[in-house]
C-alpha cells in the first residue's frame, strides 16, 4: 500500500513541474528591466537626495526662526535678519526651487520655481 502511493506521489509532482509555464516576450523584458534598472535606480537616489536637501534646509530656517522669535520677541522681517547670529547664511535652493518666507505666519518654505 505504501509503495503504489509512494509512486503515485512522485509522479504527480513530475507531472506538475513539466508544464509550459514560459510566456511570450518574458526573456525580452527581463532583459529590459536589466538594463533600465541602474538609470532608475540613479534617478531615484537624486530624486531623494533633493528632496531630503529641501526638508533639512527648510527645517533648519524654520528652526532659526523660532530662535530668534524667542530672543528678540518678534519674527524676523525677512531671513536676512537670521544671519549671522542664528544661521551663518540662507541656503540655497536647489535648481527649479526658491525658498518663500511668510512673515505673518513666521515659517519658510521650499517651493518650484
Amino acid at each position: 500500500m505504501k509503495i503504489p502511493l509512494l509512486i503515485l506521489a512522485t509522479a504527480t509532482a513530475f507531472l506538475s513541474g513539466c508544464g509550459d509555464s514560459s510566456k511570450p516576450g518574458t526573456a525580452a523584458n527581463t532583459v529590459s528591466n536589466v538594463v533600465t534598472t541602474p538609470g532608475q535606480y540613479l534617478g531615484a537616489v537624486v530624486q531623494a537626495k533633493k528632496y531630503s536637501e529641501k526638508v533639512i534646509d527648510v527645517s533648519y530656517i524654520n528652526q532659526a526662526i523660532q530662535m530668534f522669535q524667542v530672543s528678540e520677541g518678534r519674527l524676523p522681517k525677512d531671513l536676512q535678519e537670521l544671519v549671522p547670529n542664528y544661521i551663518g547664511k540662507i541656503p540655497e535652493a536647489p535648481f527649479g526651487s526658491k525658498i518663500v518666507y511668510d512673515a505673518t505666519a513666521g515659517t519658510a518654505k521650499m517651493v518650484k520655481q
